[in-house]
């Protein structure tokens, strides 16, 4: 945990985001949507190009976890081999990296070699996903100021879920041109932060702000463990969407019942707090934790085709403003120089939770799947209500800013 010594000193080898001004933020807004890009469409984009290539699409699914499970291996190790260069130029490199990666993806597709290399080169593209990610949020703390960091961190879940909302819809109109096209075009659109992103000198000089020791202390590991269980939530409708609409006797297709509202309606949370412009307080928190329970509650129940529409909206509304909270209070619990990792370990937190999703959509029922995800959801609620607020009693990270 930084003493306030050591965030004074972070806070004066920073940039500052009034000389770099309004144009560097727009081009980190711009370039935050364009990372996501590829991950936002690969689901569909992977599962046409296993098509094409092995005839098969279910060859997708193993692209996709190749993908997610090299960023969980990768995000730590990478991360750390950044701690010494420029953020920006870092950034850069590991965007390059994955462009590369999704060229050689689509080459071998193109000439139709060995599927094993597929999913090698899948697996390189994910390897620098959750450090690029981890890198481009750390570089937001020099774009603009603490007061406004609530409000630039909604926009970016609101361009986030945007991105997530339309990547997919993309990936297929380009798909049916070309399964090749397809990943060629996400591989440039998700290497143009190369060219966006500000040029910002954010590593420091003095290198006693250096702190050893692990960064997973117990506060970090709680909202790390929290925003991993939002994953699961939401991936079980994501991920069991055709599962539901078959469950409720309409065509795959209409999948999109389900997960277009819960897209549309964390729209609208990131929105709000994009407009409130605040760290939400402890209560709060739990407030929505709970929320999201209920929700994942009604999915689970699974009573009626309502009802569980009912159950995504109620997940979606509150998915913003826990995911901003998560990212706002680790940025205050991390040490200055181990913030890219920390948000390293946030975007892969999300990817353990998918994962953990699918192993349990894949090794039980849906019915009974949807009621573990909503059970862990509850724990996870009941933990940061009760057990863990006994610990800090009085504490208030909204009100006060103490995260101690």
């Amino acid at each position: 945990m930084p003493d306030n010594n050591v965030a004074t000193n972070a806070a004066a080898y920073s940039a500052s985001p009034e000389r770099l001004g309004r144009g560097a933020l727009l081009r980190w807004f711009i370039s935050s949507a364009a990372l996501a890009v590829p991950q936002a469409a690969s689901p569909v984009a992977f599962s046409l190009l296993a098509l094409s290539v092995i005839g098969d699409a279910r060859g997708g699914a193993a692209l996709i976890l190749a993908m997610t499970l090299a960023q969980v291996v990768g995000a730590v190790p990478i991360t750390r081999l950044g701690k010494k260069r420029s953020e920006a130029t870092f950034l850069k490199f590991l965007v390059i990296f994955r462009t590369l990666a999704l060229f050689a993806l689509a080459l071998c597709a193109y000439f139709e070699v060995s599927f094993v290399l597929l999913i090698i080169s899948a697996a390189i593209a994910g390897l620098v996903n959750g450090a690029a990610y981890g890198y481009l949020r750390s570089l937001l703390n020099h774009l603009t100021t603490e007061s406004k960091l609530p409000r630039a961190q909604g926009i970016a879940a609101t361009l986030n879920e945007v991105t997530f909302v339309l990547g997919p819809v993309v990936a297929s109109g380009l798909g049916t041109i070309s399964p090749v096209f397809a990943i060629v075009v996400l591989a440039i659109v998700g290497g143009t932060p190369t060219l966006l992103i500000p040029k910002v000198d954010a590593k420091p000089a003095d290198v006693t702000l250096q702190v050893s020791g692990s960064v997973l202390t117990p506060a970090i590991l709680l909202w790390l463990t929290c925003a991993g269980t939002a994953g699961a939530t939401v991936a079980a409708i994501e991920i069991g969407a055709v599962a539901l609409a078959l469950k409720f006797g309409y065509e795959p297709a209409l999948a999109i019942l389900f997960t277009v509202p819960l897209c549309l309606a964390s729209v609208a949370g990131g929105i709000w707090i994009s407009i409130r412009n605040r760290l939400s307080s402890r209560k709060a928190v739990f407030a929505q934790l709970s929320i999201m329970t209920f929700g994942m509650g009604l999915v689970a129940l699974g009573v009626s085709l309502t009802v569980t529409i009912i159950g995504a909206v109620i997940i979606g509304l509150v998915l913003a403003p826990l995911g901003t909270y998560y990212a706002l209070i680790l940025d205050r619990l991390a040490p200055p120089e181990k913030r890219p990792e920390v948000f390293a370990l946030l975007r892969t937190s999300y990817s353990v939770g998918i994962i953990f999703t699918s192993a349990v959509l894949t090794a039980i029922t849906l019915e009974a799947a949807l009621i573990v995800i909503a059970g862990s959801m509850l724990a996870i609620t009941l933990y940061v209500g009760f057990v863990d607020r006994s610990r800090h009693e009085g504490e208030d990270y909204g009100s006060t800013g103490d995260t101690n």
